[in-house]
């Protein structure tokens, strides 16, 4: 049987497989979502590492002094990293969540994933060695590590947060500092690391991220051949240690996977092989069906290996959600039936379901959504943290045969973008105080997110469409796929690699800063609130004032004139409160004054809404932008405090950060 060139390599590599399957299937694999005492037996834990509270305690409290510690886990089978007579090398991707808690200040001094074949621990490790090596053995110690360094012990490291890849010595081939990228090792809070190693390129990628704010983009990408540096045979785990300063280090759940990929040039004489290739004859057939079903099996492998990375990501997450199987929510909608759609939008389509006799609504996302699964997974991290009545409740996910889904509480009264639109096709049955309140209740739903817990949550994309309304027409903010978490304690912004948001809703700074900030919410809230208000009318709808182009500028003139509930929605009929109207059309724009400096906290506008505080005073021109913005002096007609940003400058990022 002649076989064409380019199928040759895919029928030698069908042979090794054909001729040692147990071998290549055998790779390394185990998933700890957890760690309980009976885990030992899978674990070899060495020095002063146990399991306690749910996690591997790699330099745990004993109630005693605890400078100078080192300790050592590692998983009970060695991962091979080159079969030689096979010509496999092996890729792996090892996702862990772990924590540092710093005793004294500053803490130190690390915690590192280690790959080696002695694992025992070695004396004199603590201090700076990080359980590594120590003085005597670096520079010959078959070790490779990725460090995470929470002390500048060497003239070589950066500084005291930061990520290194450490071969055979406790010196950084390579390492970046992980303040840029809002991780503090420090913290107290926990950390998700991926450590992919990719052997037919040779090639070490590593994410660094806060565990609920899983970050896509990588912090250090190291070119690295394991196989030059480590023998066949190794162990992966984990060490640390403590110094003169100290720290607890602790790892919270594990996951590993690993997988032979044929060597692109192995060094093995394959001549034998060409010489079965014309024996095997007609039986090749039977070899390139092996191929094919090798080939659909590994991707299927893959799959599984992506879905079960993507739910160790979820579970990272202090409060996730369910877990739904894809067969309950094809039953629940029908199988995603055209009659039980809601609605569309950028990320995909809402369906109506019933689950064990209670309605939801199921968010299929589209495979081909921008960030699909970027976006599944901040929302689920995200939302399944929060609890708050004005806020959708996430009941559960499915990610399962390439579907993303996501399950709500069904609002029966679907998005408020129907009622205030006279476009839209929906009802217009929004009376002034249904009006009043669905401001209140989102009002009340960002001051939660902004000022709620010590996790500050930025919702990046407020708009009527995402606010929902359930039977008592009480307001409900969803969509949380843009969200992201930052820290109180930290920063007040998060940076972008790119604008997130809806045009028409996000604030004029954005695309100078790239940044997310409580300031950009305020503005997007100030544009609901104007179009709740007015019912979404323009300009265009008043001859005199076509000069406008935005409703801020149209009820800004309006505000200038004297007249400004002239842009209360006409389908009122003049059925509303004139003051009560005057103040939240004049809250609106101070929420969406050009300085996000000028702009009230979500604090104050709650306050200034449920009457405990006055409203701001706004200016009777719109003021201009200007940029860079400046933080002026609280003028007297504001009895409130601006918080948040003043307290760091916005300064402009460069397009890349």
């Amino acid at each position: 049987m002649q076989v064409p060139w380019l199928a040759k390599h895919e029928l030698a590599a069908s042979m090794f497989i054909i001729l040692s399957l147990t071998k290549v299937t055998s790779s390394l694999y185990f998933n700890f979502p957890s760690f309980q005492p009976q885990d030992e037996a899978d674990l070899l834990l060495n020095g002063n590492s146990k399991i306690s509270l749910d996690a591997i305690q790699v330099t745990p409290d004993i109630r005693g002094p605890i400078t100078n510690y080192s300790g050592r886990v590692f998983y009970k089978e060695q991962l091979k990293l080159r079969d030689s007579q096979r010509g496999t090398k092996t890729s792996f991707n090892s996702t862990f969540v772990f924590n540092i808690a710093a005793q004294t200040s500053p803490g130190g001094e690390g915690l590192a994933f280690i790959l080696t074949d002695d694992t025992s621990l070695q004396l004199n490790s603590g201090g700076q060695w990080l359980g590594i090596v120590n003085s005597t053995s670096t520079g010959v110690t078959n070790i490779v590590a990725v460090e995470f360094d929470t002390r500048k012990s060497f003239l070589e490291d950066g500084d005291d947060n930061h990520v290194g890849v450490d071969v055979k010595n406790i010196y950084s081939t390579k390492q970046e500092p992980l303040g840029p990228h809002g991780v503090n090792l420090s913290s107290g809070m926990d950390v998700v690391a991926t450590v992919y190693f990719d052997a037919n390129h040779n090639k070490m990628t590593i994410f660094v991220s806060p565990s609920d704010l899983m970050s896509s983009t990588p912090v250090l990408v190291e070119d690295i051949d394991l196989s030059e540096h480590l023998p066949n045979d190794v162990f992966v785990g984990f060490s640390a240690s403590t110094g003169e300063y100290t720290q607890l280090n602790s790892v919270r759940s594990w996951y590993f996977s690993s997988w032979r990929d044929i060597e692109k040039n192995p060094k093995k004489n394959l001549t034998w092989l060409w010489i079965l290739i014309p024996i095997v004859g007609v039986g090749g057939v039977c070899v390139l069906a092996s191929v094919c079903f090798w080939k659909r099996n590994h991707i299927k492998g893959q799959g599984v290996e992506e879905d079960m990375k993507i739910e160790l990501e979820i579970k990272s997450s202090s409060n996730a959600p369910h877990k739904f199987q894809l067969k309950e929510l094809l039953s629940a909608t029908r199988s995603f039936h055209s009659s039980n759609k809601l609605g569309k939008g950028g990320f995909g389509i809402v369906y109506k379901g019933t689950l064990n006799g209670k309605d939801v609504a199921v968010k299929r996302i589209s495979k081909n959504s921008r960030h699909g699964k970027q976006d599944f997974i901040a929302e689920i991290t995200t939302i399944g943290n929060l609890n708050h009545k004005n806020l959708v409740k996430l009941i559960g996910w499915c990610y399962e045969k390439g579907e993303i889904l996501l399950v709500y509480e069904l609002m029966h009264n679907r998005s408020l973008d129907r009622f205030i639109f006279p476009t839209s096709g929906g009802d217009s049955t929004l009376n002034w105080e249904k009006r009043v309140a669905i401001i209140c209740g989102v009002s009340r739903a960002l001051d939660y997110l902004h000022n709620g817990s010590d996790k500050r949550v930025l919702h990046r994309d407020i708009k009527p469409s995402n606010v929902m309304l359930d039977s008592e027409f009480n307001a409900r903010l969803g969509d949380f796929g843009l969200a992201r978490t930052i820290h109180l304690s930290e920063k007040s912004h998060h940076s972008t690699r790119e604008i997130a948001g809806t045009p028409g809703y996000m604030a004029p700074e954005s695309l100078h800063t790239q940044r997310a900030s409580v300031e950009t919410d305020v503005y997007a809230f100030g544009i609901l609130m104007l179009e709740v208000v007015c019912g979404g009318r323009k300009a265009e709808h008043k001859q005199d004032l076509r000069c406008c182009n935005s409703i801020v500028e149209w009820v800004w003139e309006l505000h200038g004139r004297e007249s400004i509930t002239d842009a209360v929605d006409l389908r009122l009929n003049d059925d509303f409160d004139k003051a009560e109207a005057k103040c939240v059309l004049e809250l609106g724009l101070a929420c969406c004054h050009p300085n996000p400096h000028e702009r009230p906290s979500m604090r104050t506008v709650l306050l200034v809404l449920t009457g405990e505080a006055s409203h701001p005073f706004v200016a009777v021109k719109q003021p201009a932008f200007t940029w860079p913005a400046t933080a002026s002096v609280l003028n007297e007609g504001f009895n409130f405090q601006v918080t948040v940003s003043q307290s760091e400058p916005i300064t402009q990022l460069k397009s890349g950060r």
